[in-house]
């Protein structure tokens, strides 16, 4: 038991050294760079003097890092992460298996075949963009059915009973939301692996900075850490056209009915324009509440965040709850 938590508290701590976590150190500074302008803005609309302390309380003010939701937020991070180290790795499923499959399975339908392509920077880009892309559409419809189906919503609505957001709310989720994301990855990553194992041959290389996807490196550096936060940083109407800006991940956290089920997308808005569930940040003229109204009563512990999900969801189930997403 010493052995399993030394070693999971261990890992935890790499967090910030890890390019592919969102609490990476490099992703961290370029959301305080990114949060300078909103900060100069906001003083300009106060008439206030800038100081260095003075963006250190408007980076993190108590009131935020302090409520009782970012506590939660806290130590979900740390509770989820002994949970998905005892449990999931028996349960879940994995990529390799799935390439596999994927690629014996095309074999048999269409023979097999010379490489389709053989430039190495020409194959690289491809299965960075395929891996990217992929990953962004199956994240996003994943997101689309844990809105809209019933029972799926009761354990997705933990993440929304966030009061507030901070950087660590990417953590708030119920370990059941977190092994369906586990399973998507699973299947994105093992059907674009086997395709491109098929199209190109077993030479697949992806295009990485400092270990993470290109694009994603890209998405983290551009403000992924301000999405869930109290700084509003909109990218203008054009550019959220096509990406999601973290201005419109905090009107997805709304509690505003009018933005239910809106801006659904991880980096990509697209999905959004083609579900027709996209908002643009200038489309919003007051101040957000965030959260899911009464509904947080449910989720004011952390018994209840791990435990009332699933009384929920089998209330729905049994038909015993009305069916609809939000009630």
């Amino acid at each position: 038991m010493m052995e399993f938590l030394t070693s999971n508290f261990k890992e935890l701590s790499l967090y910030v050294f890890d390019p592919n976590k969102r609490i990476y150190w490099g992703y961290i500074v370029s959301a305080i760079l990114l949060a300078l302008p909103v900060f100069f803005f906001t003083l300009k609309q106060s008439a206030e003097k800038a100081s260095f302390f003075g963006f250190l309380r408007f980076l993190f003010p108590k009131h935020i890092y302090l409520a009782t939701s970012a506590k939660h937020d806290y130590a979900l991070l740390v509770l989820n992460k002994l949970l998905k180290a005892a449990l999931f790795p028996t349960i879940v499923l994995t990529m390799v298996p799935v390439a596999l499959g994927v690629s014996d399975a095309f074999e048999w339908v269409f023979g097999a075949h010379e490489p389709v392509m053989s430039s190495e920077i020409g194959i690289m880009v491809v299965f960075t963009l395929l891996l990217f892309i992929f990953d962004d559409f199956t994240r996003f419809y994943l997101h689309y059915l844990l809105h809209r189906i019933p029972f799926l919503w009761e354990f997705h609505k933990v993440h929304h009973s966030a009061t507030v957001l901070t950087p660590f709310t990417i953590y708030r989720s119920h370990p059941v939301e977190s092994y369906l994301y586990a399973c998507r990855m699973a299947l994105t990553q093992g059907f674009v692996v086997g395709l491109c194992y098929y199209l190109f041959g077993p030479s697949l290389k992806m295009y990485d900075i400092v270990g993470a996807n290109v694009f994603v490196f890209a998405f983290n550096v551009m403000g992924s850490n301000l999405r869930h936060s109290h700084i509003w940083l909109s990218w203008g109407d054009k550019v959220e056209n096509w990406f999601i800006s973290p201005a419109q991940h905090q009107v997805h956290h709304s509690a505003n009915p009018k933005h239910f089920d809106t801006n659904l997308g991880s980096a990509l808005s697209i999905w959004d324009r083609l579900n027709r569930s996209l908002i643009k940040a200038s489309e919003i003229n007051s101040p957000l509440k965030l959260g899911i109204g009464k509904q947080y009563q449910q989720h004011e512990t952390l018994w209840g965040i791990y435990i009332n999900p699933f009384i929920q969801a089998g209330l729905k189930l049994k038909g015993l709850l009305p069916s609809r997403v939000r009630n």
